[in-house]
This record gives structure tokens, sequence and C-alpha cells, in this order.
């Protein structure tokens, strides 16, 4: 069992997760913790595995996050995917921006006009080949 329960999410963090959406006088059994840890824990497993796959065929040894947003697309979880690509896109940009505060203490606003590289995956989803702005986009979940 020791060996199952290295494998799961640690169910501490599921019931917070859980215990944000619900209200706040709702209970939470132990057994509802049990079947969302490990649900969430086989979805990302199954998720993490096709990606996996590709990144073999394509003789990488890292999956990366547009190997995950292909995988999530390719497993027909798309709302998923856009929402991920979506994520992706504000996480790398706030990565890029995080130099330049530390230089100088605040954000530059030089910074945020610069193009983000990104993946052929990531620039089909957001449009990015006809020029544009990803930002005008709303992501349905």
């Amino acid at each position: 069992m020791d060996d199952e329960q290295d494998r799961l999410l640690p169910i501490a963090n599921v019931g917070r997760i859980m215990k944000q959406i619900l209200p706040p006088t709702a209970k939470i059994s132990k057994e509802a913790k049990q079947t969302i840890q490990e649900c969430s824990t086989e979805f990302i497993s199954f998720v993490t595995a096709e990606a996996s796959d590709k990144c073999h065929k394509e003789n990488r040894k890292t999956v990366n996050g547009d190997d995950i947003c292909w995988a999530l697309s390719t497993l027909g979880f798309d709302n998923y995917s856009e929402a991920m690509v979506w994520y992706l896109y504000k996480h790398r940009e706030a990565e890029r921006q995080k130099p330049d505060q530390n230089k100088t203490g605040r954000s530059n606003p030089h910074v945020q006009d610069k193009q983000l590289e990104e993946s052929n995956y990531g620039n089909n989803q957001l449009g990015k080949q006809n020029n544009e702005n990803p930002s005008s986009y709303s992501v349905g979940v």
C-alpha cells in the first residue's frame, strides 16, 4: 500500500483544492477525498504518458508544457488544452519579466512589448501565425 500512496497526489492538497470550490460549511468525507485523489492522479498519469510517448518518438528526454498541451488535445481534452496553452503563455510572459524586475526592482514597460518565443503548438493555439494578439482571446473552460 505504501507504494500506491507514494504515487498518489498528497491527500491534504486534494482536500484543500476541493474545499476551495465548496461552500464553507460543506464537509468532505475521507472516501470522497480518496476518490478524487485517485482519479486526479490517474488523469495526470494518463496525460503525462501520452506526452512522454511523443517525446520518446522524437528522441527527447524532457517533457515540456507544450507536450502536455499537445497530449491534452490529442486525448480529446480540448477545453483543458486551450486553457493550458493560455496559462503557459502567461507563465512564460511572467518568467521573462522576472529578470528585468530583479534588476530595476519594478517592471519595465519595454519587456511587456517583447514578442514571446513560443512553440509551433502554442502559436497555432493562440493564432500567432496571423499576428493576432493572444490577449484578445477568451478561453472557455
